[in-house]
């Protein structure tokens, strides 16, 4: 029976994807702005990419003020998504390179740091499989929508000049707008909550020694993860190549480059989205998984052939979205789905944790291999890693059980 904390839960979550969607359609294309029109150098470009997934290292602070308060969850979010957005409101003034490198890392940081708090309001407020569904349709609902937004951001961006500059604060100012959805989310829950004394060396050194100890008391949820971070390795250490790839091999015009990146990605998501969330409801996150690596070694052999046609490069943002689409719900349900009747935000925080970890690594070797052997040597280098995380997934996945499929003993 749907309740008000279904509801609320709901509607916020599904607007939020909504609102969002101009904002991360123009926030994804800014490596490729920064190389066009600012002429980043290497090594800025390393770092704006190495920063994506680096930021999740301090993200675990962020999430880290929930554990045990579920009485924050809302907060957090609300207060996440304020803050992640407020330094793009100065882009039309400041220009100076460091600011919205720094800008793309801290927004980062808040937006995964408060994806715990969100898939536990998820689990707690809405039931069963139901879960899976309402994740999917506005995972779905963003990409929809990034499949139309190419022709405008492409027009704009090639027609005017830095138009960038004030798409960035009109888009940040769109996102905002979630927070009238957000602040309504309601929680009943009767759970007593553990007041924490608040000492500066447990805030630095509590997040880190829960991600361990789970990771030790949960062999399964560790395989998991080493399998993910084989295949994240491998799509990550592609990307500081593919800047420089797009502009000095292929000569995209942003408009070329925003069908690839958000209507070819954004068909195979809405597509193929509520096949992998029948698919995960089963509880097989195991071959779910393994078959999301496997898909995502198509993208760097597309990006391979695409020098010979930008018909390839279209083919590998449709298969792209179709893994992205399967990858974002392992990702963001595994930590309800192994947590069982537990508080599902540790495991989330460590899905965050080590996309930081696998940031500190992957982007710094696909620089140098871009540099002194070329783009291709990190596609190959990627297609590599997605294939031996195939092979490890499916070896899991015979050796594991996931005990039960997402909200199994739920009675709602």
């Amino acid at each position: 029976m749907e309740n008000i904390e279904f509801n609320t839960t709901r509607r916020a979550f599904l607007w939020t994807r909504v609102l969002d969607t101009p904002f991360w359609a123009i926030f994804n294309m800014l490596p490729f702005i920064l190389y066009k029109d600012l002429h980043a150098t290497p090594f800025e470009l390393a770092v704006v990419i190495a920063l994506k997934p680096l930021s999740s290292l301090f993200s675990v602070y962020w999430s880290a003020l929930i554990h045990k308060r579920h009485d924050r969850l809302r907060s957090n979010v609300v207060w996440g998504g304020i803050l992640r957005h407020l330094p793009f409101f100065f882009f039309p003034w400041i220009d100076h390179i460091w600011f919205f490198i720094l800008a793309f890392g801290f927004h980062m940081m808040l937006s995964r740091g408060a994806q715990p708090a969100w898939m536990e309001l998820l689990k707690r407020n809405i039931p069963g499989p139901a879960r899976e569904r309402v994740f999917a349709f506005g995972s779905m609902l963003g990409y929809v929508g990034d499949a139309l937004l190419p022709f405008v951001l492409g027009f704009l961006l090639d027609g005017y000049f830095e138009a960038w500059r004030w798409i960035f604060p009109v888009a940040a100012l769109l996102s905002l707008g979630a927070i009238f959805f957000q602040k309504d989310i309601s929680l009943n829950d009767e759970q007593s909550i553990e007041k924490i004394p608040f000492t500066f060396k447990e805030a630095v050194v509590t997040p880190w020694k829960g991600v361990i100890t789970l990771l030790k008391s949960r062999p399964d949820f560790t395989r998991f993860q080493i399998g993910f971070m084989l295949g994240g390795s491998g799509l990550m250490v592609m990307q500081p190549a593919l800047p420089v790839f797009f502009v000095d091999v292929l000569n995209l015009s942003y408009m070329e480059f925003a069908i690839a990146l958000t209507t070819c990605k954004g068909i195979g998501y809405a597509l193929t989205s509520p096949l992998w969330a029948r698919w995960v409801s089963k509880g097989e996150i195991f071959r779910l998984t393994a078959w999301v690596t496997a898909l995502a070694t198509l993208f760097p052999i597309c990006m391979m052939l695409a020098p010979y046609g930008l018909m390839w490069l279209y083919c590998g943002y449709l298969f792209y979205g179709v893994m992205q689409a399967g990858s974002s719900l392992s990702w963001n349900m595994s930590g309800p789905i192994f947590s069982r009747e537990e508080d599902s935000s540790l495991y989330t925080s460590v899905n965050v944790a080590t996309v930081g970890i696998r940031g500190a690594v992957a982007p710094w070797i696909g620089s140098l291999l871009c540099t002194y052997w070329g783009a291709s040597s990190t596609m190959i280098l990627g297609v590599v890693l997605c294939l031996i995380a195939t092979q490890r997934l499916a070896w899991y996945a015979k050796e594991e059980r996931v005990p039960q499929a997402l909200g199994a003993n739920d009675n709602g």
